[in-house]
């Protein structure tokens, strides 16, 4: 008899260590590779309860709960939990870090598999693909002996990893959320990455990806990208309302280069906050498969195509403040489920947070965000 799986969330990430080789889209081979992930809440006797929560750019496998490094409650507390929208009490929630990361997953600061050479692999990593990250996956629930997933549901690329779910193993994925995402990267957001890899590469202490044996690390350098990054996060009108021209504990201009104005301070702490907790080079692996996803161009640049063999039930969700996923490319994926006959709603929130509000504390997306995981267990076929 196969006993339930329970909650993780009291212990350190559990690691899955899969022997299989892994193929690559690069060309390349993975032999053997990790991944570290965390659960909550007791998958049911049909094994039929189970939520996928894929994390974005930044994120990691502590969805919930006290991040190990931080101390800060995880990133998605508002929305797992016990009777919170993704309800722990009813669902067994997993949520793993990807390949590529730096939070116990395989990735640049991995040793290597020639046992001859056990440095970290630095920047001669594969490079990765979105792809690849839920190929990793599909080996972790295997490994937990899960036929088919509930829900699968993420934010940003969290939502190309949705989406990526839904298309390369629809038979396993009976509801998606894809939230606040698209398809493929705008030639805008492939530059604005751009700009954080060349901070990054650019710092004297990156040694080109292999700093690992080194006294100091690119700190700088990812430290720009991310305040960077930030930006392309809020909306503007977030910004003004926080921080307006207000200046930094001063009542007057400094007429030099410190951090003169309120914004200024809040993005130099953001940076020097992820040094701690981030690794450069997974910065760039991870950046790079997002730039690389293009849900159309692996299915003939025909949209519709990819979405084909697809009978999951999809739920797809804009804000409307959203400069840098905006609900045009949503509405492109909407578009496109409607063309292959796959059941999908839609929903614009109404929210001033811009790409970040997916993050936080936004009542109404969580309203509805409930209300489409009680409807589809409704229609799930599990007894």
């Amino acid at each position: 008899m196969t006993h339930p799986l329970r909650s993780s969330s009291d212990s350190l990430s559990p690691v899955f260590h899969s022997t299989t080789p892994l193929a690559l889209d690069c060309g390349a081979e993975l032999p053997h590779f990790h991944i570290a992930y965390q659960t909550w809440g007791q998958l049911n006797k049909h094994r039929s309860n189970a939520i996928l929560v894929c994390h974005a750019l930044t994120g990691d496998q502590f969805a919930t709960g006290k991040h190990p490094l931080s101390q800060k409650d995880g990133w998605w507390h508002h929305v797992v939990g016990p009777d919170k929208p993704i309800d722990t009490n009813k669902y067994f929630v997993i949520c793993s870090n990807v390949l590529g990361g730096c939070m116990g997953t395989t990735g640049p600061q991995a040793p290597r598999h020639d046992k001859k050479d056990t440095r970290p692999w630095g920047s001669d990593f594969p490079v990765l693909t979105i792809r690849d990250m839920v190929r990793a996956q599909k080996r972790l629930i295997d490994h937990l002996t899960i036929d088919q997933l509930f829900c699968v549901i993420g934010g940003s690329m969290g939502g190309m990893q949705v989406l990526q779910w839904a298309t390369t193993y629809p038979e396993h994925v009976f509801a998606a959320v894809a939230i606040a995402t698209s398809t493929r990267h705008t030639t805008q957001n492939i530059s604005f990455h751009e700009i954080g890899r060349q901070a990054i590469m650019a710092d004297a202490n990156w040694h080109n990806g292999h700093y690992y044996d080194q006294s100091r690390k690119p700190d700088r350098g990812l430290a720009v990208a991310r305040m960077v990054a930030h930006i392309t996060y809020l909306s503007e009108q977030a910004l003004h309302q926080k921080f307006g021209r207000n200046l930094q504990n001063r009542h007057n201009l400094s007429y030099g280069f410190d951090a003169d104005f309120q914004v200024e301070s809040y993005l130099r702490y953001q940076g020097a906050q992820f040094v701690d907790r981030f690794d450069a080079n997974t910065y760039l692996y991870i950046t790079r498969a997002m730039d690389y996803f293009d849900l159309a161009g692996e299915h003939g640049g025909t949209l519709a195509k990819a979405f084909q063999k697809t009978r999951t039930r999809f739920y797809v969700v804009s804000f409307s403040s959203d400069w840098l996923f905006p609900t045009s490319e949503s509405r492109l994926i909407v578009k496109a489920l409607n063309a292959a006959a796959v059941p999908v709603s839609f929903t614009e929130v109404t929210s001033d947070k811009g790409h970040d509000a997916f993050l936080l504390n936004e009542p109404r997306f969580h309203e509805l965000l409930h209300g489409f995981l009680e409807g589809a267990a409704h229609h799930h076929p599990s007894p």
